[in-house]
């Protein structure tokens, strides 16, 4: 090859250490070459964000080497669970463009794990307790002091054995008592420290009614899935580091053979301007802070779809920031910056006018109507074109006009011309006002032979603006949604988090108009709204009455304020 030629191969994506770690047991021929994943959600709530980040390394990682993710519900606390949440996770899922090889959930391994426990106890490796949270709690001891040995903790095997049994009888009430598995109280792991691997709760389960009254805790019931499973790569985010020599423990007492799954961390996701502590998220739509777990303002997968987010978006920003072993905060930004990236390759671009004032052409005929031609999308030149009406009364944004002007001001302005967009130079020449003195019609002339398309004797103009026909217009609401806390850090700032919200992040406009193009618009529809920017359909909409939701601005204008 010539020092000339050119190399068109496109240089090899980098590996993150957990694709690292798989081609490197493939490479050695572990676990006899599989690669089995899972996602492990709890269905006690809707999936936010930081989820999206688990769904797409855990099922991106069985695509991308061939393997299996199956998608296990942890349903070990009838208390929260619901089968509500059972079905969003699914439908979250398959929008992120997964679909799963088998549905498990923990209460399918309920009889093993059951099982499993017994046989600790035959073993002298687990004693049932019946100590409150807080003696068990504060005989702990600390990182640095060893703790105290439960007075329980010699308990005779048949003793615990028959209290177990009873456990799940419903004989003893919640909290009374506890299965312990019996390690080393003076660990320098505190989850060593005879971790409870059972506990009563006294509520139907939603899968399995009132079979059970004793449940496992999830350090005890998680890698015993994994294990009774086949998983091969365990992954999960990096506040499970601590918890894995007591997975592997469990793991060790339970194998009958060299087959081991192995658990590997990484990086959580957090966003700034962004809560997502289930707790505090429940509490925002418990209280009606939020209208529920699909609000726009909502960090779960499902708001952040309704406010016209897109799968592709998410994927991208998901491989773009990365799996490592560091935890950090991630700008916001850079997921506006994801999903205006997308939706500028894919939206038609329409005009919507939210704070409209009529402009009057007054040499315009008044009888006469044009068709002119838009394009979809001028980054996509199969986006093809629609139909605009023109006509003597228009719709403009009401900033598009300034009676009393600054030098650089570039839209219509008493003796100012501008373009409007697709259509005629036109000249302000006044306006009218009411009472109040505020501006009701902006008046203009236009010069006919400035026609899009058509030369324009080498005039030019600084401004375009944007526009509607009022004659081939109708009305719509508009939602401006916005960052719902006013700190970047809110899970940090140490206050109540109802005292860092942004009392800005949702307006209402009323009375927006819009080109009759959007009428046929459905739900999850998306579009630029020109100059300002991205919004879509939202399910409140109905033909009376459509209801858009601006997913994002075309330019970032938070930094803007937040530095005044």
């Amino acid at each position: 090859m010539s020092e000339n030629t050119l190399n068109t191969e496109e240089p090899k994506k980098s590996l993150n250490f957990i694709e690292a770690i798989v081609e490197n047991d493939l490479k050695e021929g572990k676990n006899d070459s599989r690669v089995q994943t899972r996602f492990p959600p709890e269905p006690n709530g809707y999936l936010h964000i930081g989820h999206a980040k688990a769904i797409c390394i855990d099922f991106g990682i069985a695509q991308q080497y061939g393997g299996v993710c199956n998608l296990r519900f942890d349903d070990t606390n009838p208390e929260k669970e619901e089968v509500e949440y059972v079905d969003s996770i699914m439908d979250d899922i398959h929008w992120l463009g997964y679909d799963w090889a088998n549905v498990y959930y923990a209460s399918d391994y309920f009889p093993q794990l059951w099982d499993f426990a017994v046989q600790l106890i035959k073993e002298g490796k687990a004693y049932i307790d019946e100590q409150s949270a807080e003696e068990i709690a504060k005989q702990k001891g600390t990182p640095t002091e060893p703790g105290v040995a439960s007075p329980y903790r010699d308990r005779p095997v048949e003793e615990s054995l028959d209290l177990f049994q009873k456990m799940n009888e419903g004989v003893f009430e919640e909290g009374s008592m506890v299965l312990r598995a019996k390690i080393d109280m003076a660990a320098s792991n505190m989850h060593f420290r005879d971790p409870i691997i059972y506990r009563i709760i006294n509520r139907p389960h939603h899968r399995t009614g009132t079979t059970w009254k004793a449940y496992p805790m999830y350090d005890f019931a998680h890698g015993q899935c994994d294990y009774f499973e086949g998983v091969t790569h365990s992954l999960c985010t990096l506040e499970f580091v601590p918890h894995r020599p007591l997975y592997d423990w469990f793991i060790d007492q339970l194998a009958t053979d060299s087959y081991r799954p192995h658990q590997y961390e990484f990086n959580k996701l957090q966003f700034t301007y962004t809560l997502l502590s289930k707790r505090n998220l429940r509490a925002m739509v418990e209280e009606g802070i939020l209208s529920g777990w699909d609000d726009p303002r909502m960090p779960t997968i499902t708001g952040f779809r309704r406010r016209g987010y897109t799968p592709e978006s998410i994927r991208i920003l998901m491989d773009k920031i990365g799996y490592t072993k560091y935890d950090g905060v991630n700008d916001i930004g850079l997921f506006e910056f994801a999903i205006r990236e997308d939706l500028n390759k894919k939206t038609t671009r329409v005009s919507a006018i939210l704070d409209p004032v009529k402009l009057v052409i007054t040499n315009y005929p008044e009888d006469k109507t044009e068709v002119m031609v838009a394009q979809n999308n001028p980054e996509d030149e199969n986006s093809g074109s629609h139909d605009i009406l023109f006509s003597r009364e228009l719709y403009i944004e009401r900033d598009d006009f300034m009676e009393d002007a600054p030098k650089k001001y570039f839209r219509l302005t008493p003796g100012n011309e501008v373009r409007l967009k697709n259509a005629y130079i036109v000249k302000c020449t006044g306006c009218k006002k009411d009472e109040a003195g505020n501006v009701i019609e902006v008046y203009a002339e236009y010069d006919e032979l400035t026609k899009s398309g058509m030369p324009e004797s080498g005039r030019k103009v600084k401004g375009t603006i944007h526009w509607v026909s009022v004659q081939d217009s109708f009305d719509a609401e508009v939602r401006l949604y916005d960052r719902l806390f006013m700190v970047e850090n809110p899970a940090d700032d140490g206050r109540d988090f109802r005292e860092l919200l942004n009392p800005d992040s949702l307006k209402v406009l009323k009375g927006c108009k819009m080109e009759s193009y959007l009428k046929s618009a459905v739900e999850g529809d998306k579009f630029q709204f020109q100059r300002t920017g991205y919004f879509c359909v939202d399910k409140d909409s109905t033909p009376g009455n459509m209801v858009f939701n601006r997913t994002v601005s075309l330019k970032d204008s938070w930094a803007k304020v937040k530095d005044k």
